[in-house]
Formats: C-alpha cells, sequence, structure tokens
C-alpha cells in the first residue's frame, strides 16, 4: 500500500478582493491564534481559494455520544460499497469522525477514482472563501496508481474511535468565545484504524491512523468539510 503525504496550499500573488477578505478574517483574535497553532490559517487567510460543491453550518454541543459512521459495509461478493454520504449533523465532533472514515475508505473494485474523488467533493463547503478541495484530493491515489491498485482488487475500510477539539483550539476559544462566530470553523482531530485487503489477502493488513480536519458548522446548516490540516494538531 503506498502512502501519499498532505503537503500545504501554495501562495501565489493576492489580488484586491482577496486582500481585503483576508483583513476581514484577520480581524478575529482567536482564530488567527488558532490557526497559527494547528495550522488553519492556511484555510482562512489564503487566495488560491475554489468554490465547491457542497453546503455549510452550527454546532450543537460537541458530544461524542452520536457516533460516525463505521466502515462501509460489504456488498455482495464481499464488495465493500465505500462512497460514504455526510451525516445530516451540527455537531462538528460527529461529523468529524464521519468524514475521516470516509477519507480513509476507498474501495477499487466498486468505484473509479474519478467517482471518490466527486464523492468526497459532496462532503465540502460550498464556501469558496473558505474550502481547501485540493487538501482532500491530495488524499485521493492518483489515476495511475488507482488502476495499479485496482488490478490487485484492493480495497480499504475504516473506523473513527475518538474525536476532540485540539488544545490550541480550545485555548482560543476559552480566550474569545465568540470569535468563532466569523467563520465557524473548527479545528477536529480524529483517530481511528483503517484496514487495507486486495485479492488473495482478506485481511491483508491494518494500521492506526490519526487527521486533523477544518470543519464548517453554522447554525443554520447541517456542517460541511473545509479540508485536511498539513499536520496533525494533539
Amino acid at each position: 500500500m503506498q502512502k501519499r503525504s498532505l503537503s500545504s496550499p501554495s501562495r501565489n500573488g493576492l489580488s484586491s478582493g482577496a486582500l481585503v477578505r483576508r483583513r476581514a478574517l484577520l480581524g478575529t483574535v482567536a482564530l488567527v491564534a488558532l490557526v497559527a497553532l494547528a495550522g488553519l490559517f492556511s484555510y482562512l487567510t489564503r487566495d488560491d481559494r475554489a468554490p465547491s460543491n457542497h453546503a455549510s453550518p452550527e454546532p450543537s454541543s460537541p458530544s461524542t455520544a452520536a457516533s460516525a459512521p463505521q466502515s462501509p459495509s460489504a456488498l455482495p461478493g464481499g464488495r465493500a460499497a465505500a462512497l460514504l454520504a455526510p451525516p445530516d449533523t451540527r455537531d462538528p465532533i460527529v461529523f468529524g469522525k464521519a468524514a475521516a472514515v470516509a477519507l480513509w475508505s476507498y474501495d477499487t473494485r466498486s468505484s473509479s477514482q474519478p467517482e471518490l474523488v466527486a464523492s468526497l467533493h459532496r462532503w465540502l463547503t460550498t464556501e469558496g472563501s473558505y474550502v481547501d478541495a485540493d487538501s482532500v484530493e491530495r488524499l485521493v491515489p492518483s489515476p495511475l496508481l488507482w488502476g495499479r491498485m485496482a488490478d490487485s482488487g484492493q480495497f480499504a475500510t475504516a473506523s473513527a474511535a475518538e474525536a476532540h477539539f485540539p488544545e490550541s483550539f480550545t485555548r482560543a476559544l476559552q480566550a474569545d468565545p465568540g470569535a468563532i462566530a466569523q467563520a465557524y470553523v473548527y479545528a477536529v482531530t480524529v483517530s481511528g484504524r483503517q484496514s487495507i485487503s486486495w485479492n488473495g489477502a482478506p485481511h491483508g493488513g491494518a494500521e492506526d491512523r490519526s487527521v486533523t480536519l477544518a470543519v464548517q458548522c453554522r447554525p443554520d446548516r447541517p456542517c460541511a468539510l473545509v479540508g485536511v490540516m498539513p499536520s496533525v494538531a494533539p
């Protein structure tokens, strides 16, 4: 199994419109503190934003009582449906767990690489000022690698065991609880496990996984994914 690395988005020249948006975003002190510590800065201030195809949203209390979807269920013949749909929730913790499972799951036997990319795009916020689709797409194998994986019938299932707000995010909110009202973007760190199988190895191997996601939960809409952090925030 080849692992794909995640890199930070590039920064290009700022247009006048981007400069205005950047100044507005930098107005929230707590979020600036958060992004400097946890990596959210690349999402809230970068100028190479591209619109996506999804809606955004409010957090209920970040309880972990409601569990996120586990790995895709098996289809007849042992095939797994790895194209998961985003949950209808306003809890960033619950949404973060579900999104991590979707990001760690795939099935080259039942889906094409473009189908998986399109499916993950449905998890993204439609707010072009914040969305980072590239950070999600970089987690998907390239078409060439996908073809090689498909030759061996490779697929992965996943589960999310735990999710929480990183310490840096919690400290920022404690310092200024009202600052989140600018973008309603939350950092959520998820820990879980990914199991990978292929032809002749139905129990090929498994490994622990962790990821920090940027999740947008506005008060009037279900949560949506903003992007994947360049590194895991504890």
